[in-house]
């Protein structure tokens, strides 16, 4: 997901040079995609920095070393505490006009500009019908376990316009939607 994130953030900001990725470190989950970000930067020419938020109070501090950094572009990678911060991250990046891409839609319903993962009703739709399963009587062992094969990339719009920014085309064309 990391690498698939970045690659369409560099092609909706093509000059894209520099990227500050926020991420708490002691989630397990978080480090491989942290690697595979770091991977995909490598090889599209991005200088990745990352910067460790393990408590919300990490916050302002986070805040404070990305504008130090001078980042270009935003990728918080999602857990706790950066999921339970959805609206202060989204304001910052607006306040301090950084193009950012986030892993599902809410961060876009809260004026983020770009999301892409798992489409999360499909994922409940496919929860549903390993329950009508066991409830039948399948054994729980025996049921393989399935990886997300719906994925949403949604653009806010008006984050678009207030960030002053051109979306190429080619990269409105992948959004499985576009918020106004």
């Amino acid at each position: 997901m990391g690498a698939r994130r970045l690659a369409l953030l560099k092609e909706a900001i093509p000059g894209l040079g520099r990227l500050t990725v926020l991420w708490n470190p002691t989630i397990a989950s978080k480090s491989p995609e942290l690697r595979e970000t770091e991977v995909a930067a490598q090889h599209l020419g991005v200088q990745l920095q990352s910067v460790e938020v393990r408590v919300p109070d990490d916050l302002e501090g986070a805040f404070e070393a990305i504008t130090r950094q001078r980042t270009e572009a935003l990728i918080p990678l999602g857990g706790p505490p950066i999921t339970q911060e959805i609206d202060r991250i989204v304001a910052f990046a607006s306040r301090a006009r950084l193009p950012a891409m986030y892993e599902s839609r809410d961060w876009t319903e809260a004026g983020g500009l770009m999301a892409y993962g798992p489409n999360f009703q499909d994922i409940y739709r496919r929860g549903a019908a390993y329950v009508d399963k066991i409830l039948k009587g399948a054994r729980p062992a025996d049921l393989p376990v399935e990886q997300p094969t719906t994925f949403d990339f949604v653009i806010n719009f008006k984050t678009v316009q207030a960030l002053g920014l051109t979306i190429p085309q080619s990269v409105l064309q992948q959004a499985t939607e576009i918020v106004q």
